[in-house]
């Protein structure tokens, strides 16, 4: 059994000819590859330079130093470095069927994946309790989500995402119980598979996916349950308060916007990655019947969603529109830019 790609191919020729024990290759036709070559520069480029935008932008404008966007800021590091560190030689690998970087980098290079993933959702999970406190409990949220509880809550993500992994990987987790399985029938020359027994990717899914997931699920849900209600009782006040009243319906609106985008953003990330983590843990189930390019698809579209996320803002937000413009066109050189009124039309 071979695990590397299936046998849907043509052209079979190996990684390296000269290895009893090397990869087998697959070659695309180049009226295939060209046209996924494109489409994955496109990606990158969309990825690196959209996350760039939004990391720039938080770091610049003093208006976005937030709890929350301090958190949305780790979220965009994570998805640039998906873009600058995995993409590029996952593009490689992914149409020319063959790792040339070597058994250290390939061992780096999914660590880092493992890691980028996990820091997202569970930056995700921290921006859904900042938003819960921000709509539910309002007047404790400048007290109990500050600046200084958001950097510790970025550190918490890092730490608990690069052990994850680095340790999954460097200590060989992945493939514990099952070594000779992999060694005998999975390994080869020029071959760069994330391969795990039921076990770790039973585990390792569960904390890094789905125990984040159904939390961020379960805390949206109660935010528009408590949002709707706070809309209600505005709504039955009739304003008694004149000015004061209609200063805090606009706070509402803005929080509840802000939530709905990154209430956007959690559901386009668990759309984009949930059906690689269920075939991640039905694949060690069914004797790893899953077709490899049919996981290898599905790892790709997981890995576009860091594309989506500076869309989304750009679409949903235009004070990073705004951002966005004066640093595209090198604005942010010019004095004081740092202090720019975003919010103003």
């Amino acid at each position: 059994m071979n695990y590397s790609h299936p046998g849907t191919y043509q052209n079979l020729h190996f990684c390296y000819e000269s290895s009893n024990k090397s990869c087998p290759q697959y070659i695309y036709s180049l009226a295939v590859r060209v046209p996924l070559y494109i489409f994955f520069v496109a990606a990158i480029l969309l990825t690196v330079f959209g996350n760039l935008l939004i990391i720039i932008a938080i770091a610049h404008f003093k208006q976005l130093h937030t709890p929350t966007n301090i958190l949305v800021l780790s979220l965009a590091i994570a998805d640039f470095l998906l873009g600058a560190i995995i993409m590029p030689p996952s593009m490689v690998r992914s149409l020319e069927t063959c790792w040339y970087l070597g058994n250290l980098f390939c061992k780096f290079h999914n660590s880092s994946a493992i890691t980028f993933c996990t820091a997202s959702i569970l930056n995700l999970s921290f921006i859904s309790i900042d938003r819960y406190y921000a709509v539910c409990q309002p007047l404790q949220y400048q007290t109990k989500i500050t600046n200084c509880v958001a950097m510790v809550m970025v550190l918490i993500c890092w730490s608990l995402s690069v052990l994850t992994g680095f340790g999954m990987i460097f200590l060989e987790l992945n493939i514990w119980g099952i070594e000779d399985f992999y060694y005998e029938n999975i390994d080869c020359v020029g071959g760069c598979t994330l391969f795990q027994s039921f076990a770790s990717s039973f585990i390792s899914s569960t904390i890094s996916f789905y125990i984040p997931g159904f939390i961020m699920i379960g805390i949206y849900w109660k935010i528009f349950l408590i949002a709707k209600r706070q809309a209600r009782s505005i709504h039955n006040s009739g304003f008694q308060n004149g000015n004061l009243e209609r200063m805090k319906t606009c706070q509402t609106k803005m929080e509840r916007k802000s939530t709905k985008t990154l209430a956007i953003v959690m559901g386009v990330f668990l759309s984009c990655w949930t059906p690689f983590f269920l075939c991640n843990i039905i694949d060690p189930v069914i004797n790893y019947s899953i077709p490899p390019l049919l996981l290898d698809t599905l790892l790709w579209i997981g890995f576009l969603n860091s594309a989506f996320n500076p869309l989304i803002y750009a679409f949903f937000y235009s004070w990073f529109r705004k951002a966005f413009i004066t640093i595209i066109f090198c604005d942010i050189y010019s004095r004081n830019t740092s202090r720019t009124n975003l919010f103003t039309n």
